[in-house]
């Protein structure tokens, strides 16, 4: 099938399969006599894998962690649970964060009278240099 077909099977945007091929999450398929790539079912069972990993919330190398896993038979469920539980570990700790970051937007937003620019707590949260959530722009910060 055409990368057009295969992208409707998997769910992913075409230049996420190109994406996902230069980065070697898939393998460059074989190509038609003019010049089509030509993917397999199993080709798309492989983008659906890695499309679900990503909603999930996996990284690429995570993604590509767990394709290794998943294609070596030989290799422990155990690896794969480990790997589940690091990134869960991690979301919790991202959805903390994002918490702690949402209740001083919210704090702050609700301090503000609408008044002069000088005068804004929006700003002023902004130009606070303290440790807090307001300094912390990535989701991984830990004040």
């Amino acid at each position: 099938m055409k990368i057009s077909e295969a992208a409707a099977a998997s769910g992913c945007h075409l230049e996420t399969i190109r994406y996902y091929e230069r980065v070697g999450l898939i393998q460059s398929p074989n190509r038609t006599g003019s010049g089509y790539r030509a993917y397999t079912p199993a080709d798309v069972e492989r983008l659906r894998f890695v499309s679900r990993g990503r909603e999930l919330g996996f990284s690429l190398e995570e993604i590509r962690s767990l394709l290794r896993l998943n294609d070596d038979p030989k290799l422990s469920c155990g690896d794969v649970d480990a790997l589940a539980r690091v990134h869960l570990a991690d979301t919790h700790q991202r959805i903390e964060a994002l918490t702690r970051m949402a209740g001083e937007l919210e704090r702050v937003i609700a301090q503000c009278a609408g008044g002069e620019r000088g005068t804004c707590t929006i700003l002023g949260a902004l130009r606070h240099t303290g440790h807090d959530v307001t300094s912390c722009a990535d989701p991984g910060c830990r004040p």
